[in-house]
């Protein structure tokens, strides 16, 4: 079995800095890719960041700038370094792992999720 755990949300004033970690463990061979998703109250969730096994990153549009997702594959951890934060990108933070490959085969894995509030 794989879990995800996130950490690292939390409350952050306007144009603060928060970093997120995800860590997966379990019975892993191999990752294709890992990213971050958010959920706000109310809305879909969307894809903050994503960055593969070979370092490609792809950002949201609204994170661009401001975001850097970087990846760890010796521990199959990810990090999302959160800069300039804005009230808006308040939401609960999700970690995805995609196309997980486990000795019963492939799947894709969430974390539990973690809040993350920009107010003053």
């Amino acid at each position: 079995q794989v879990q995800l755990v996130e950490s690292g949300g939390g409350l952050v004033q306007p144009g603060g800095s928060l970093r997120l970690s995800c860590a997966a463990s379990g019975s892993i061979f191999s990752i294709n890719a890992m990213g971050w998703y958010r959920q706000a109250p109310g809305k879909q969730r969307e894809l903050v960041a994503a960055i593969t096994s070979g370092g490609s990153t792809n950002y949201a549009d609204s994170v661009k700038g401001r975001f850097t997702i970087n990846r760890d594959r010796a521990k199959n951890t990810v990090y999302l370094q959160m800069n300039s934060l804005k009230p808006e990108d308040t939401a609960v933070y999700y970690c995805n792992a995609d196309r997980v490959l486990t000795p019963t085969g492939w799947k894709d894995y969430w974390g539990q999720g973690t809040q993350v509030t920009v107010s003053s």
